[in-house]
């Protein structure tokens, strides 16, 4: 996996392909749902976490320096529209990525992420790739739209496989960590579970770990986000924003567009490689024509972007008439609270 490069034309090709026959880009989920009761649905078999040994991002001729990228979406209820938006706004990732130079040779892996106290597919797993193969992973997601009501979902268990099933050469060659985007609306339950992770991974696991444990222990290889957009069941509420920047601080991102995903995705991977400034990022945006997607970036990146620039030892550029303060006090949340 992670071989060949990404094009824009065979995507358009294949979208308009689709178009035209009447075929779904998630026709996976679309067969199971027809053909089979909710108690038969799976995960398709290149995205069944059972039994994984590792998903891998290597080096090769072709990307000698390859950036392992990670996204995982919460599939259940009203989070359900996520992974179409990503499918349809994979050419803005890309394009931003590779053409304004934020990431020479990225790898990106897409998964789904459920509730594995009921759902029948709580976990999904795909690989890493480097070429339009990502967009035949997203084909393949099954769609659930369940959850158990709680206002929580297996974020935790998600976690638990990034930190101990990956294997990513831009850590393990050159100590340089790659990212992981997780995109959601709830709450992870608090501990890892040994029957789940039995259950739904293969692992046997001796005790139950605290979920800000699994964190420390994934945040040794990925960079961790988490994007909360607007229009979900939780946008905005205050425990689930508070509880998950206790556990990543300034890395939690509230969107109010989820059209705007994969540019926010794009634009965070260049502030933290200090490729670009949040101006910059901006400008990049409306150089690609997403300038309706430059006000949602910008509130959704203000808060990061000011760390970042404390961070660098940069000078934080103010956006000529206070836009950029207004952007700070629109995107501090409410104070930290506990698990």
């Amino acid at each position: 996996m992670g071989s060949g490069n990404w094009s824009t034309d065979v995507y358009a090709a294949a979208a308009g392909y689709r178009a035209r026959s009447g075929a779904s880009a998630f026709q996976y989920s679309d067969s199971m749902r027809a053909s089979r009761p909710r108690r038969a649905w799976k995960a398709h078999p290149d995205l069944d976490p059972k039994q994984v040994t590792t998903r891998e991002s290597r080096d090769s001729d072709e990307h000698p320096e390859t950036l392992a990228i990670a996204v995982l979406f919460d599939v259940t209820g009203s989070m359900r529209q996520v992974p179409r938006t990503l499918q349809t706004r994979l050419p803005e990732l890309f394009g931003l990525l590779l053409r304004k130079g934020y990431v020479r040779h990225p790898q990106i892996l897409f998964g789904g992420i459920g509730d594995a106290t009921c759902d029948q597919v709580p976990l999904q797993i795909g690989q890493f790739e480097s070429d339009n193969r990502m967009d035949s992973q997203l084909g393949a997601m099954m769609l659930e739209g369940g959850g158990g009501g709680q206002k929580r979902e297996s974020y935790e268990l998600a976690m638990y496989f990034m930190a101990r099933h990956t294997s990513l050469d831009c850590y393990e060659r050159r100590g340089r960590r790659g990212y992981l985007f997780i995109i959601g609306d709830e709450l992870p339950y608090g501990q890892v579970a040994p029957d789940q992770v039995a259950a739904v991974i293969g692992d046997r696991l001796a005790e139950r770990l605290p979920v800000t444990a699994i964190v420390a222990e994934l945040e040794r290889r990925y960079n961790v986000y988490f994007i909360l957009p607007s229009g979900t069941c939780h946008a905005g509420d205050s425990e689930v924003v508070a509880t998950w920047r206790r556990l990543l601080g300034e890395r939690v991102l509230e969107l109010d567009d989820l059209d705007a995903v994969c540019e926010t995705i794009a634009l965070t991977i260049g502030l933290n490689e200090s490729a670009i400034s949040l101006d910059e990022g901006l400008d990049h945006l409306r150089d690609v024509g997403a300038q309706a997607a430059v006000p949602s970036v910008g509130r959704a990146l203000a808060r990061y972007s000011r760390a970042v620039a404390d961070r660098d030892g940069r000078a934080v550029v103010t956006h000529g008439s206070g836009a950029f303060d207004a952007w700070v006090a629109a995107a501090d949340g409410p104070g930290v609270a506990r698990l």
